[in-house]
C-alpha cells in the first residue's frame, strides 16, 4: 500500500529531525531519500528534498570527508533536476546551492581520483546548465547562480597552500591541481576563472541595474577578496570604479530610492570591511575617499530630516497679522512662571518655570550624562536670547523673593516674646527724654572693631605630624607594592621593529612597562644614594684606618625595592632577565658614582655600600638551579653585567659538578674570553681549573684551551714510560722518579679552590 505526499512528507519531516539531533545519520538518510525526492518525484517531494540536499551540504555538523563522498552520491539526481526544463524554481534554486556548496568537494575528489571521467563529467553538465540559466532565469535562481559562480571562480584560481605535506587540510584551490592533470587542467581552469570573473563584475557596467544581482554580487566579492589577492586589484578597482547613486539624477519613487539606498549601504559595507582587513593597503587611501564622497553624496541626496525646515507658509497660530488687525484678535501671551509653592522651597522648585506636572516629576538623573550634553547643546542653541533673558529673570526674582521672606522669618522669630505681649496704648506719646535715654542703649553706629591683635589672617593648615621611621618603612613598602602589583597588568613590551632614538632619547618616556621599570631601579639606586651614610665615631674613625669601616645593616626603602625586584625578577627570571640586567647596570653606575664622591666628603662619613655585588652575586645564586643544558639565559647574563670577578667565575664552575649541564659552563667561559677582554685571562684559568679539577669537563675544555694556553696542556701531560719498565715492573726507586704530572693527569686537585669544588 502505497503512503500519500502527506504521510511521506511527515516521516521525510522526522527524518530530517533525526539528522539534526545526531549528525552521524546523514550518509544513511540522504541515500535512502534519493529514490524518493528523484527527477519523477511528486513536487512536494522534490521541493522537500533540494531543500534537505542544500541544508545537508551547508551544515558545519557533518564533517568534510562524509560530506566529499556523499556529494559524489547525489551528483546525478542534482543534475537530472536541473536538466528537467519544466522544474520548479525553487527547486531550481536549491539545486543550485547544493551545487555551489559540492563543487569545491568533488573538486578535491577528482585531484586524487585522475581517471573518474563519469564524476567529472556530471559535474560539468551541472556548471554548464547553471552558466546557461544565469542570464535567462529569474531574479531568484540568477542570485543564485551569482553564488555559484563565486565557488567556481574561488576553486579554479590558486590559493595559498598552508602545508603542502597534508594537501587535505588545506583550502580547496587550483595550486593542488597538478600540472599534467588530465581532467582539470590548471592551464585551462584558471582561465575560464579569470572570464567568470570579468563577466561578474560586468554587472557593475550595465545601464539598467537589477538591484537584487547587485547586492548578490557585492555580497560575493568580499569573499573572492579576501581569499584570492591575485583577484583582489581587480575587484576592488571595479568596486571603486561603481557609482550606486548615480541613478539619482532621475525621478525618484519611493521603490528607487529603497533601491538606491540598498546598492549604497551594500558597497559601504564591503568597502569598510576591505579596509577594516588591511588598513595600510595600497587602495587605503582610495577605498576612505570613495567612503567620504559617497557619504557626502548620499547626506545631499536622501538626508532631508536633517536639513534646516523652511518658514512655514501659514502663520503657526493660525492669525495673521493683517487679520490680526481687522479681528482685534491678538497673540495670547506667553504664561509666567507659576508662584513658589508655601513652605521651604527646593533648588529643583527655585529653577523649575514650567507648570506641566510631567516635566515636574520626571527624574533627569535616571539618562547617562552623554545623552544629556547631546540633548541640551542642540535646545540651548534654539533657543531665542529673550526667552532665556526672561526665565534668568524669573528665577533671580523668585531668589529675591524667597531672600526676603526668609530674612522676615528669622527677624521675627528673633524679636523678644515680650513686646508682642504689651498692651497696645495709641495715646501714648513718649517724652523727649525718653527718647535721649532710649537711643543711648541703642548700639553704636560703625561695626564693631575687633583690636589689632585678634584681628583674623590669612588660614593655613597646619602641618602634619612627622611620621616616624617605623610608619615610613610601612608606607613605602605599601607604595613598593602598588606598583608592582601594577606591572602584572601591564602589558608586555611590543615586539615590532621600532625607530632607535639614538644617544639622545630619554629613559622611560613611552608610558610602558619597560618606563615603569626604568623608574622602579632608579628609585632603588638613586633615590636615597649617600641619605643613608652616617658619621663614625672617633673610636671607629681610629680602627677603620687602612681597613674597610663594619658596615651595620640597616633597612631602608631602597633595600626594600631592592629585594622586592629580586622577588619579581626570580619568579619569571628567563622573561625578566633584561629588568635584571638594567637593574645591574644601574647599581654598578651608581657605586661607582658614590666612590668617586666619597673623596669629597668628610672624613668622618662611612664609605658607600657595595650593591652591585650583593645583588649580582645573589640574582645568580637564584637562577643557577634552575638552568638546564641549553640554556642561553646565563650567557646573557654573564655577557651584558657591567662586571665581572673571581667570585662570578665559581659559581660558573660549579655548574661543571652537574655532567649535563658541563657544556653550559664551558661555553659560558669561552664566550666571555671571546667577547669581555678585560676579564679574558681570569676566565682561561677558570677553565684550566675546569680541565684539571672535572673529569667531565677534560674534553671540551682541552679542545677550548688548545687555542687559548697550550702551554698548559704540555706543562700536564703525561710522559710515557720508557721501554725498560714494559719488560719489567718498576721498582720502588724507579716510582718515586716519575713526573708529577703524571699524577695530575688522574684528576686529583692540587690546589685549595680545586679540592672545595671537587668536593
Amino acid at each position: 500500500m502505497s503512503l500519500s505526499v502527506a504521510e511521506q512528507l511527515t516521516q521525510l519531516n522526522a527524518a530530517r529531525q533525526l539528522v539534526l539531533q545526531d549528525s552521524g545519520l546523514y550518509p544513511q538518510i540522504v541515500q535512502g531519500i534519493l529514490p524518493i525526492v528523484g527527477a519523477n518525484a511528486r513536487l512536494e517531494l522534490r521541493r522537500w528534498g533540494a531543500d534537505f540536499l542544500a541544508e545537508t551540504f551547508a551544515s558545519p555538523l557533518l564533517i568534510v570527508q562524509e560530506k566529499e563522498r556523499l556529494s559524489i552520491v547525489i551528483l546525478q539526481t542534482l543534475r537530472e533536476l536541473l536538466e528537467n526544463q519544466a522544474e520548479d524554481h525553487n527547486v531550481i534554486k536549491s539545486v543550485i546551492q547544493a551545487a555551489a556548496s559540492i563543487y569545491a568537494l568533488v573538486f578535491r575528489y577528482i585531484i586524487s581520483n585522475q581517471h573518474d571521467t563519469a564524476t567529472w563529467d556530471r559535474m560539468v553538465a551541472i556548471k554548464s546548465n547553471v552558466f546557461r540559466r544565469w542570464d535567462t532565469a529569474s531574479g531568484g535562481i540568477r542570485v543564485c547562480c551569482i553564488k555559484f559562480v563565486q565557488r567556481v571562480v574561488q576553486v579554479q584560481t590558486p590559493g595559498v597552500v598552508a602545508d603542502p605535506r597534508r594537501p587535505e587540510q588545506n583550502e580547496v584551490s587550483l595550486a593542488l591541481v597538478p600540472r599534467e592533470h588530465p581532467l582539470i587542467p590548471p592551464s585551462r581552469l584558471e582561465p575560464e576563472a579569470l572570464g567568470l570573473l570579468d563577466r561578474l563584475l560586468n554587472v557593475f557596467h550595465e545601464e539598467s541595474r537589477d538591484v537584487i544581482l547587485v547586492n548578490a554580487t557585492l555580497n560575493c566579492l568580499g569573499t573572492l577578496i579576501r581569499t584570492r589577492q591575485n583577484a583582489a586589484n581587480k575587484i576592488i578597482t571595479a568596486v571603486l570604479n561603481f557609482n550606486p547613486l548615480k541613478q539619482t539624477s532621475s525621478p525618484m519613487t519611493p521603490k528607487l530610492k529603497v533601491q538606491i539606498k540598498s546598492m549604497e549601504k551594500t558597497t559601504r559595507m564591503v568597502l569598510m570591511n576591505v579596509l577594516r582587513r588591511n588598513e595600510n593597503g595600497p587602495f587605503a587611501g582610495r577605498i576612505r575617499q570613495y567612503i567620504d564622497r559617497l557619504a557626502q553624496t548620499r547626506f545631499e541626496t536622501f538626508d532631508e530630516g536633517s536639513k534646516k525646515r523652511g518658514l512655514p507658509s501659514e502663520p503657526t497660530d493660525g492669525l495673521d497679522n493683517a487679520k490680526r488687525m481687522r479681528l482685534g484678535a491678538e497673540l495670547p501671551d506667553r504664561p509666567g512662571p507659576p508662584p513658589l509653592p508655601p513652605g521651604p522651597v527646593s533648588h529643583a522648585q527655585l529653577f523649575t518655570l514650567s507648570g506641566e506636572r510631567g516635566l515636574t516629576s520626571f527624574d533627569v538623573t535616571q539618562l547617562p550624562i552623554d545623552l544629556i550634553v547631546r540633548i541640551t547643546v542642540p535646545v540651548l542653541h534654539r533657543i531665542e536670547q529673550s526667552a532665556v533673558d526672561a526665565a534668568i529673570s524669573a528665577v533671580r526674582s523668585r531668589y529675591l523673593t524667597l531672600k526676603k521672606t526668609q530674612a522676615a522669618q528669622a527677624q521675627a522669630t528673633a524679636q523678644p516674646a515680650g513686646e508682642d505681649e504689651e498692651d497696645y496704648e495709641p495715646d501714648f506719646e513718649p517724652s523727649e527724654e525718653q527718647i535721649i535715654n532710649k537711643s543711648d542703649n541703642l548700639p553704636p553706629e560703625d561695626p564693631i572693631r575687633l583690636p589689632p591683635d585678634l584681628a583674623l589672617g590669612p588660614f593655613k593648615l597646619p602641618q602634619p605630624l612627622p611620621l616616624t621611621p617605623e610608619e615610613t618603612e610601612q608606607i613605602g613598602k605599601g607604595i613598593i607594592s602598588r606598583v608592582f602589583s601594577m606591572m602584572s597588568v601591564l602589558e608586555e613590551p611590543s615586539t615590532t621593529k621600532r625607530q632607535k632614538p639614538g644617544l639622545n632619547r630619554l629613559a622611560g618616556s613611552n608610558y610602558d612597562r619597560d618606563a615603569w621599570m626604568t623608574v622602579i631601579t632608579r628609585l632603588a639606586t638613586r633615590a636615597s644614594a649617600g641619605l643613608d651614610d652616617e658619621e663614625l665615631s672617633d673610636n671607629e674613625v681610629a680602627e677603620s684606618k687602612g681597613t674597610i669601616a663594619q658596615q651595620t645593616p640597616k633597612p631602608s626603602l631602597s633595600d626594600g625595592i631592592r629585594e622586592t625586584l629580586w622577588k619579581f625578577i626570580i619568579e619569571d627570571f628567563r622573561a625578566r632577565i633584561p629588568i635584571a640586567i638594567s637593574w645591574l647596570n644601574e647599581e654598578w653606575f651608581n657605586d661607582r658614582m658614590q666612590c668617586q664622591n666619597q673623596d669629597g666628603r668628610k672624613a668622618k662619613k662611612r664609605p658607600p655600600k657595595d650593591h652591585y655585588n650583593k645583588w649580582m652575586l645573589k640574582i645568580l645564586d637564584s637562577i643557577v638551579p634552575f638552568l638546564d643544558a641549553k640554556d642561553k639565559v646565563l650567557i646573557r647574563f654573564l655577557s651584558e653585567i657591567p662586571a665581572l670577578d673571581e667570585r662570578v667565575l665559581d659559581r660558573v664552575k660549579g655548574l661543571a659538578k652537574d655532567p649535563e649541564r658541563v657544556t653550559l659552563a664551558v661555553n659560558a667561559l669561552y664566550y666571555l674570553v671571546l667577547v669581555r677582554p678585560p676579564v679574558r685571562e681570569i676566565c682561561i684559568d677558570a677553565m684550566v681549573d675546569l680541565w684539571r679539577n672535572f673529569e667531565d669537563a677534560k674534553a671540551p675544555a682541552a679542545k677550548l684551551l688548545k687555542k687559548l694556553r697550550p702551554d698548559v696542556l704540555k706543562e700536564d701531560t703525561p710522559l710515557p714510560p720508557p721501554i725498560e719498565s714494559i719488560k719489567s715492573p718498576p721498582s720502588e726507586d724507579s716510582k718515586e722518579d716519575l713526573p708529577s704530572a703524571s699524577v695530575k693527569g688522574e684528576g686529583i686537585p692540587n690546589t685549595p679552590n680545586a679540592v672545595a669544588a671537587a668536593g
